[in-house]
């Protein structure tokens, strides 16, 4: 039986509840994107945030609080198989309990290790790479990372821009944290039209593009590195990268 959830945390975890106390589920995916066939029967599942508290209380419990995290972080990812790494850990997680730490080569093991590393690593990354322009009453900071990573970073903003509102768009996937100076929310986000920076920003910008493009000593560029802690997919919104971006 596959389980088709609707893309949430919650219900993903309500899928796994129903593989151990109903039916045992062969995989899990989003109902947004399943193929359909005669061969492999499905079955829609209704997100119950009663049941997801169960499975994540358990995870935490029984397993432990790093392996709730490697889970969570494991969703967040890009990765096309996420669901069904994610099954098949806590399947070998419940039976083992907080002993799993010691199977990280395991073939059900590692994948998820790996996963969570990379988008722990991309979450830390764009905290020094995030950049923010100044709008008339708010900042705006645009960014397409390859994982889900907003919920991530949104706390470290907010404690370092308490004072400012402030917009975080995920361009890729057209959502935002949204923040006032007191909460942030996590909302879906579709720009209409282009931001309208203040006067003082677009002169800032301006003045630290050549700033970036004069410091550096041409006979002692070297690309490779610069490539290595500023990925070329990542420079698009990247206001110093920007020119050299679109030439």
């Amino acid at each position: 039986m596959d389980y088709l959830y609707d893309g949430s945390f919650e219900g993903l975890l309500t899928s796994i509840y129903l593989h151990y106390y109903e039916e045992k589920a062969e995989g899990i995916y989003p109902e947004t994107n399943y193929q359909y066939s005669l061969m492999s029967p499905s079955r829609i599942v209704h997100t119950d945030s009663l049941l997801a508290a169960k499975v994540y209380d358990a995870i935490e419990r029984k397993i432990s609080h790093d392996s709730l995290r490697s889970v969570f972080y494991v969703y967040l990812s890009s990765h096309p198989c996420k669901e069904n790494l994610i099954l098949k850990y806590l399947l070998l997680g419940f039976k083992l309990g907080y002993k799993i730490e010691g199977y990280h080569t395991h073939p059900d093991i590692l994948p998820v290790i790996e996963t969570a590393r990379k988008v722990s690593f991309e979450a830390h990354r764009f905290l020094g790479l995030l950049r923010f322009a100044e709008s008339d009453n708010f900042l705006y900071a645009a960014f397409e990372p390859d994982h889900n990573i907003l919920m991530l970073i949104a706390d470290h903003f907010a404690e370092r821009l308490q004072r400012e509102n402030f917009i975080i768009h995920d361009r890729k996937r057209d959502l935002a944290v949204v923040y006032n100076q007191k909460d942030w929310i996590l909302s879906d986000f579709h720009l209409h039209k282009d931001i309208l920076f203040s006067n003082s920003e677009t002169y800032f910008q301006t003045l630290w593009t050549e700033y970036f493009t004069h410091i550096g000593i041409d006979s002692r560029k070297n690309k490779k590195l610069q490539a290595h802690f500023v990925p070329q997919r990542y420079r698009r919104n990247l206001i110093e990268f920007r020119m050299s971006y679109h030439s």
